[in-house]
């Protein structure tokens, strides 16, 4: 990464890398005027020349500073210096859900309270008429204590900007977000709501109960074509697991008309289903553990 260790950009000193993305690099650094740490997402200097990616960066300063939620990161401000343009951002202090997953499946009660935070973080967003649009587990990060922190909103799609900014918006052709979260619709080149946020989430619920994706394929154009072409079908016998198990496809409908339409009908099913969810799955069967089962139940779940 660019910056190194103990340089300073106006007030902010550099403490250590923390990634990068394609949108810039982020850094933790020192605030010296206020004396906390903060977190530092830098443009780098090739977008800084380009004014659609830099008219993108500050929107997504404007996007956040727009959301005030305890399940969002917060925005401090934007700033420039040395000839760099970065938003400071709070700094969260734990591990992204991707990493967290990596351990493996989260236990039940872990995972539920992460989607239920998600979902409110989403609802909050949706709220204002913003779409996520690249919402993965890398983007959801976990405090210490447990604590949703939705980060990234620099591919979000936002309603009230589209009438002053409609080329930073949308883009014929182009498909925002990441390969396995994203939406069929948002491959197809088709314009993303707030269903196709409900789409990853679903794939994010999926992952964070098992561990494990959907099964979409092994390579590039096998997975854009499961997901533009094939149904979505999951697998199960116990009645709860079936239960969260409608609501999972539901959320990962290949046709957005099929979705949930809001995160709000969504709730109203999801929690239940996820409240009803630990009696059954704990009991195991066949001497299986109730990791084993949630795994045989949730995991099996046949390619889109």
């Amino acid at each position: 990464m660019g910056l190194s260790i103990g340089s300073t950009l106006g007030a902010y000193e550099i403490v250590a890398p923390l990634g990068a993305g394609g949108m810039g690099e982020v850094y933790r650094a020192r605030d010296t005027k206020l004396g906390r740490d903060v977190a530092l997402k830098i443009l780098p200097d090739s977008f800084a020349q380009d004014p659609e990616r830099l008219a993108r960066f500050r929107r997504e300063a404007h996007v956040l500073a727009a959301l005030n939620h305890p399940h969002i990161g917060a925005i401090y401000g934007i700033d420039e210096a040395n000839g760099r343009h970065f938003l400071v951002l709070e700094l969260v202090d734990g591990e992204t859900l991707d990493r967290r997953i990596a351990r493996g499946p989260l236990a039940l009660d872990e995972a539920k309270a992460v989607a239920l935070q998600i979902v409110d973080a989403l609802e909050a967003a949706h709220e204002k008429g913003i779409v996520h649009r690249d919402l993965k587990p890398a983007n959801v990060a976990l405090t210490h204590d447990g604590t949703v922190k939705v980060l990234d909103f620099g591919l979000a799609k936002v309603r009230w900007l589209e009438l002053v900014e409609p080329a930073t918006q949308t883009m014929p052709g182009v498909v925002f977000g990441t390969l396995g979260y994203i939406s069929p619709e948002q491959l197809a080149g088709a314009e993303a709501d707030e269903r196709s946020d409900i789409f990853a989430l679903g794939v994010i619920l999926v992952e964070t109960l098992t561990g494990l994706r959907p099964r979409l394929g092994t390579d590039t154009p096998t997975i854009v074509d499961s997901m533009l072409h094939n149904a979505f079908h999951i697998i199960g016998t116990d009645a709860d697991a079936q239960r969260l198990e409608r609501v999972l496809i539901g959320m990962l409908a290949r046709n957005p008309a099929d979705r949930y339409n809001s995160i709000a009908t969504l709730r109203a099913e999801l929690v239940p289903a996820l409240l009803a969810c630990p009696s059954s799955l704990e009991l195991g069967r066949c001497g299986q553990n109730s990791q084993t089962v949630r795994r045989a139940q949730l995991a099996s779940i046949a390619t889109f």
